[in-house]
Order: structure tokens, then sequence, then C-alpha cells
């Protein structure tokens, strides 16, 4: 049976020999679609190994690697952004013959999640994790470690509700998973849809209830345990005796998430009742329970303890005439997997190249990581934690045929690319050219023909780019040159020099060039204008004292026709130090039309970087200008009207409405989008150097956009700094470069970590009356001192809202306030995280409204 979302993957199956399991009537696959290595197919586990109760089909066989350090299974769940349960299985069997049972490390993605020792080599270890990948795909990886063959049986992805097993961070490996009271040594699908695994757990010193009807008929239910598990309970012999379970972690600094599920199963007469403590330790964990007849319940930690010592009493309370009863217990151990595994696209890249060219090198996993287990051919750029990017590809004498392919593009960092010395045919791709970080191309000794591109040709000369295109015989410098040689005496089979070329035809024609224009610009110069709709960000934020503000039809506008609009100033919106706000009308639109006031010289300076920033720079997440007004020294810029205000304003408590969790979030999504579009859409990137919630305004319909333009500075340098005098708000500036004077885009990624902690918390950014003046300083304090994000999170919301999506964003906030810079994420980054936190309320949202997913 194919159950939608499962993956079953029975490791050294014999492609083709794919089956239904007898026992769970589940459909496994041959794992030879999922690597390319090991040896599978003849590795079969001894004859002489036990076939007991435990023995599965899928431990008949298995894969193993004796030549190779680290092997990876790429595994691709149909469903993206979904929480999994990811189980791996190992029995040894004496499959070679050596007796010797191995031991070796288990990686998921990027990082350690265990080392594999089993007992002996007749005992199956089983590992399992519940975990959401961060990218489309996740590798599942055995790594020698010199004390074996790493090998394995078989790998089971299983699809679970995001609304289940949740953490603050981090992924749970399981430690333990109990079934109290039944008779079934083991259970899972298709009585647990989930396919957990539930073993019985013999506990002589309790009685056992059981029932024979249906317990959860519901079910919607999150965690869903299966009836067999919840029909049957174990309760004191003894009624005034509590039920006791404890262990001592093996290592101490271990995080245990416990989930303990109840129901009852006797009908209860009228005089009866069953109610009970539930202590950790001695302390109340949930001080009074009364399980649900016939219908099961969760009870769980909510973050992560170590301890040396768990020790977990259900004691009935003296309202309770029974005694407590216990069905069943999780267990799990809180893995943090920190790092970030490489760009995704870079990754996507690699394995089309891999795939094209069928690469047999250690291309398997991620291409960087672990460092010690890069991809032959590969060099790395690594900023702790952050994502890794590819800078250095080196496919020498791979004996690589084809073209070049497109998908290089799009690694974005790479510095050096070496193809030299393959079959390579095909024209030299012009996207090369726009490669910017590549400074060493060396193409030489392929099939290469055709022009080289002329943007290739320009770098070479001005030094900027290394190229070597020598042996590839049909190549010439440019399309007429190319079209000269078949035309004329039939020799395309010669090489050609490229040096010269570029040095006498490329470099007279440009002197020559560039004399006539300087002639023409000196006969026609006129004062300068730049056309609507001109992508050049470094023009449009041109505040030169001499410059002449965007030429726009129909935006510029006459001060009678701002009187006419404004109703002569009538209704006043707000007042800054730019100016007063007006409320005005155009042919029956709302507009927002701010006038400078005629004392501010700095503001003069910043009206005409907004007119000629926003004439050219587009993005729903931006406030629209509809015009300005520049007449005989009256000033204005006249803007969409925002009829919800600044964020600023709504967060306060006085506002007449209050933001829900869910309206906050959209808000955050939609700021950053503005933020990323300046950073990553203009080029050269723009930085506002004014985030702020005052800059932050609010339609109709609450969808956020980014103003106040005034101040904002591009970049010369996509990714580079800026020496310049320090300019932003107090409490919002970035402290690296108030000290430093060098602006960053990261700068506004500070600003925009305040602005997160402002929408979390509702609280002033600088609050002189207490110890922790700044917003960070605080939100950090109660962090690390209570860690209850019901104590961060604004008290008026009452707890409605989506824990582990509030901690991801006091997560994200943090990282964006990072005294340093470089420690700091991208806007791109926050976007996609903001998304995530968004999508997990939403979840929520959705479940209280009933419309549940499945």
């Amino acid at each position: 049976m194919c159950i939608a979302g499962f993956v079953s993957i029975d490791c050294g199956l014999n492609k083709g020999g794919d089956y239904t399991d007898a026992s769970t009537g589940m459909y496994y696959v041959s794992d030879e679609t999922f690597i390319d290595s090991g040896v599978g197919s003849s590795q079969k586990v001894s004859s002489s190994i036990p076939r007991g109760a435990t023995f599965v089909q899928q431990y008949n066989n298995l894969r193993s690697f004796p030549d190779t350090a680290r092997v990876c299974y790429t595994l691709r769940p149909s469903q993206l952004s979904v929480k999994f349960l990811i189980r791996a299985s190992f029995l040894y069997g004496n499959y070679d013959g050596l007796n010797a049972v191995p031991s070796f490390d288990l990686f998921l993605g990027v990082e350690k999640w265990d080392t594999i020792k089993l007992a002996d080599a007749t005992t199956a270890l089983v590992k399992e994790i519940i975990h959401t990948p961060s990218s489309n795909y996740t590798s599942l990886c055995l790594v020698n470690t010199g004390l074996g063959t790493p090998f394995i049986s078989a790998i089971e992805v299983r699809p679970l509700k995001n609304t289940t097993y949740v953490t603050k961070s981090g992924s749970l490996d399981l430690w333990r998973r109990w079934n109290f009271g039944s008779t079934i040594s083991s259970l899972r699908y298709p009585d647990d849809v989930y396919d957990r695994i539930w073993p019985a757990f013999d506990w002589p010193e309790m009685d056992v209830l059981n029932t024979s009807l249906i317990v959860d008929a519901d079910q919607s239910q999150d965690f869903r345990p299966p009836n067999k598990v919840m029909n049957c309970a174990v309760t004191p012999r003894n009624a005034s005796d509590p039920i006791k379970i404890f262990w001592i972690p093996a290592n101490p600094t271990d995080k245990f998430v416990i989930y303990m599920h109840f129901a009852e199963v006797a009908l209860l007469q009228a005089n009866e009742t069953r109610q009970f403590s539930i202590l950790l330790n001695g302390s109340p964990l949930y001080p009074s329970y009364t399980p649900i007849y016939l219908y099961s319940e969760t009870v769980y930690t909510d973050d992560p303890r170590s301890m040396n010592r768990f020790e977990f009493w259900l004691e009935k309370t003296v309202n309770s005439t029974l005694p407590p009863i216990f069905n069943s217990i999780e267990v799990y151990i809180a893995k943090y997997f920190l790092q970030a595994p490489t760009v995704q696209s870079e990754v996507d890249a690699m394995k089309n190249m891999k795939s094209k060219f069928g690469v047999t090198r250690n291309w398997q996993g991620d291409p960087c990581l672990p460092q010690a287990y890069v991809w032959d051919g590969l060099n790395c750029s690594y900023n702790n934690y952050k994502e890794p990017t590819i800078t250095a590809l080196n496919l020498s004498s791979s004996g690589l045929t084809g073209e070049i392919p497109s998908y290089i593009a799009n690694l974005k960092s790479l510095m050096t690319l070496d193809l030299s010395n393959n079959g390579l045919n095909g024209s030299v791709p012009s996207f090369l050219s726009q490669m910017t970080s590549l400074t060493i191309l060396n193409l030489s000794g392929n099939n290469l023909s055709g022009p080289v591109p002329s943007g290739l040709v320009d770098r070479s000369k001005t030094g900027s780019l290394t190229l070597s295109l020598t042996g590839n015989p049909s190549l010439c410098a440019s399309t007429s040159l190319c079209n000269s040689t078949k035309s004329g005496s039939g020799s395309g089979g010669s090489s050609i020099s490229i040096g010269p070329i570029i040095g006498g035809v490329v470099g007279g024609l440009v002197v020559i060039v560039l004399f006539l224009l300087l002639i023409w610009w000196m006969l026609t110069r006129k004062p300068r204008v730049v056309k609507a709709g001109t992508a050049n960000c470094t023009a449009a934020l041109n505040t030169d004292a001499d410059s002449i503000l965007i030429d726009v039809k129909n935006r510029n506008f006459t001060y009678p026709e701002v009187l006419k609009m404004t109703n002569n100033f009538q209704t006043v919106l707000g007042r800054g130090g730019f100016g007063t706000v007006f409320l005005g009308d155009i042919d029956g639109t709302q507009v927002a039309v701010k006038m400078l006031s005629a004392s501010s010289v700095q503001g003069y300076r910043q009206f005409r970087a907004e007119v000629n920033l926003l004439m050219v720079v587009h993005h729903r997440n931006l406030t629209s200008l509809v015009g300005y007004c520049d007449d005989d020294g009256k000033k204005a810029l006249i803007y969409e009207y925002m009829v919800h205000g600044n964020l600023d304003e709504q967060l306060n408590e006085k506002s007449a409405k209050l933001l829900s969790w869910e309206e906050r979030l959209r808000i955050a999504v939609d700021a950053a989008q503005g933020l990323e579009y300046l950073h990553n859409g203009c080029k050269p990137p723009i930085v506002h150097r004014d985030v702020k919630c005052a800059n932050i305004l609010l339609n109709e319909q609450y969808q956020a956009k980014i103003a106040d333009f005034g101040l904002s500075r591009a970049f010369p340098v996509e990714g580079g700094t800026v020496l310049t005098a320090v300019a932003g708000t107090p409490g919002y500036l970035d402290p690296e470069y108030f000290v430093s004077n060098r602006l960053h885009e990261k700068s506004d990624v500070f600003s925009f970590g305040v602005v997160l902690m402002e929408i979390m918390t509702s609280r002033a950014v600088l609050d002189h009356s207490h110890q922790k003046a700044h917003i960070s300083q605080w939100v950090s304090y109660i962090l690390e001192t209570e860690g209850d994000m019901r104590n961060v999170i604004d008290r008026r919301l009452r707890g409605e809202f989506d824990v582990n999506s509030a901690w991801k964003v006091a997560e994200i906030a943090m990282a964006c306030v990072a005294p340093h810079s470089s420690d700091r994420p991208l806007m791109n980054e926050v976007v996609i995280e903001l998304k995530e936190c968004l999508n997990l309320e939403c979840a929520r949202v959705n479940k209280l409204k009933g419309n549940r997913a499945i």
C-alpha cells in the first residue's frame, strides 16, 4: 500500500524487488534510486540470526559502504515545510562473516545525529527523530570513523502534523516510547496513523485497566495515539500509592522533552472520581488532572529540561476516590541542529551538474558541510553558523562533455571556475560575464566555438578577470571576427590570440568612440534629467545642491493645486522634523501631503532625495509617491493615504485596535519584504538608514509599507560599506555604524530587529525608568532569566499566539541586533524566517476555526 507522504526504503534490496510488507501493508522500495555507491543485493544477514518477533522483512538485507568515508541518502519528502518522523534501522546480522560489529557516525543533514553502536550481531538498533527540514531535501549520512564498515538496513520517513511535538527549538531524538498495560508486544501502522512504534512495557507492580470500546472516535486530534495503546492503562494496586517512573540520563547535559498520553478507560460510577497531580522531581507539573472517558489527551513539558535524575509521580488528589492511571509515554532528547546548510540554490546547481556530467567523486550530501567532507573540486566560504557559499569549482580533466550548463550562474559567490581540458562544446555562455564575483575563468583545452562574450573580453582587458581560452580552435574574439573568419580563407581550425586583438582593434575603437562622445557631450550638454522608471538607484539618490528634480509628467503639482487638494490645509494628519502632513484629495482619492518647513535646510536635501528615489523605486511594501510640489519655494511630497497611520501608533496602548499576533506577523513580513527589495531589488543596493515603527505605514487592509526615504543611501558596491556621517533615530541606530561611521545594509537589519521587538512587546524602545533601558536588553534579560515567552509578548494578547512562532521571532530579532554586523542575517533570510513564523500562527488560527489540516 502506498500511503501519502510515506517514504519506505529497504536498503540493499535488488532494484525492481519492491514489495508490500506483510505485517504493515506498507510498500517498500529499493534504495538504488536514493544513492549511487555502496554494496547491496548480495549483503544478506546470516541465516543463523534468530527471526523473532522483532525481526522484520527489512532486516533480511542491507547496504554496506566499505570504500567511502562518507555516504549520504538524499531524501526529498513530497511535502515541504512539514514536520517528519525519520527512522533509520540497523541490524548487522554478521552479513560479512567477520562477526565484528562495527561502529560509525550517523548524520542528519550537515550535523551529527548520533553514533551507531550495536549491542551485538543479533540485536537491531532503531534511531528515530522528529525533524523539520530547512530545505526541500534532507540527507541521511553515514560516516566511517575507523571502527568498522558503515551499513544500514532501512530508512522510513513519515509526515506529522506541524501542530504536534512543538518545541521552542531543535529536533526531537526518540529516547523511549512505552505502552503501559498492553498485551501486544509492539504496535505500529496501520494501528498508528503516523507509524510510530509502541513497544509494550511490562509493569508487574501495577494492575491493568482496559476497555473493548474505541478510544478517540474523533480522528481530527493532533497526536492521535492508537486506540490499542489508549484502551489500556496501568493503575497502582494500592489505591493510595502513586505511580512512579524515573530514569537517570547517561549524559546529564541532555535536554529531555516528555509527552504523556492519558484516557479514562473505566466507566466511573456517580460516586467515583479520578483526579491526580503530575509531579516532576517533587514539583507540580500539572497540579490537578482528570482524564476524560474514552478520549485521549496529551500532557507534555513545553521546553527541554536537563536534570541529573527525572522522577515523575502521578499522585491522587484529596478530591479523588480512585488512584491515578497511566496509558503511555514518549520521551525525547532535544537535538539542536544549528548549522545552516549550503545556500539552497547553490546545492541545486551542484546536484544538477552531478546529474548532467555523471560525476562519481564524493559528491553526496551537502557540498560544503561538514568541512571535513567538502566535495572534491570545491572551495567554500564559511561564516559561523550562516549558510556556506561555494567560491571555487575545479572540474579540470573530468571528462565533461556537452555545453556549459546555465545553472553555474546560480553559484553567486563563485570566484574561480576551472573547466579546462574537457570535451565541452557549444558557445561560451554570456551569463559568465554577469557573474560579478568571478575573478578566474579557465576554459582552455575544450571544443568551444563562436565569439567570446564582450563582457568577458572587457573584464579581461581591465584585469578584473583572468581569462584562459587557449586550445579552443573555433573560438574568436568577437562576432565580427567570427563572421570574417567564415567568409575568409576557411582556416577556421587555427587558434586565435585574444590579447593582441583586444589591444590593437578594440582598444583603438574605444579611444575613437570616447573622443567623439566627449565632443558630442560638450556641444549638447543640458541640465541633467533622469527619466521616470530608470533603475539607476545611484542617480535617484544624488543630492548634489545643483541637481534638478526628476521631470515626470502629471507628478509635478503647483502650489495652488496643493492648496486645493488639502482644502487650504484643513486637516492635519501629523507633524515631524520635516514639516506638517495634511489630508488631501485628488479626484476623489485621498492622499497625504507632507509640506516642507521653510526653516528646514536639511529637510530640503531629504525632500529631493525622497522624490528622486520614489520616482524610480516601486514595490508593494514601499509607500507610493503620487507626486511632489516644488513651486516658488513651496515644497511638498504627496503620498498615497495610509488609513491606519503608522505602526508606532497602532502598537500604543491608547490605540483603539489591538493588533493580533497574526496581524503583527503579517506587518513584520510586509516591512521585511520592503527592506529586502531596497537591499536586493535595487542596483546598487539602497540602505534606508531610518527604519522604525513610525516609518512603517498601514493601509486599509493593514498592509505595511516602508516610508520616509530622505536619509536613504545607495552603495557603489553590493555588500560593501560607505563612510558617512551618522544619521538615524536613537534606539534604532546600529551601534557599529555609530562608532565607525561605516554604513552597511546590515545597519537596516539592526533597526529592523528593534522593530520586531516592538512588535512582540509593544514596549518603548528606550525606557530610562528601567534598568534595562534598551528594548533589546529587556527582551534578552527576560528570556535568559525567565525563559517564558508569555512574559515577553504583549500581555494584552492574553497568550493568544503560537508559542513556537513567538520564539522564532525572538530568535530572529536577537540575531538582527547582534553587536557585529557580520553576525546579523541578511534581509532575504529574515523574510524567509518570518514567513515560517506566520505559517505557524496561521495553522494555530485555522485550527481554532475548525480548519484542520489533513
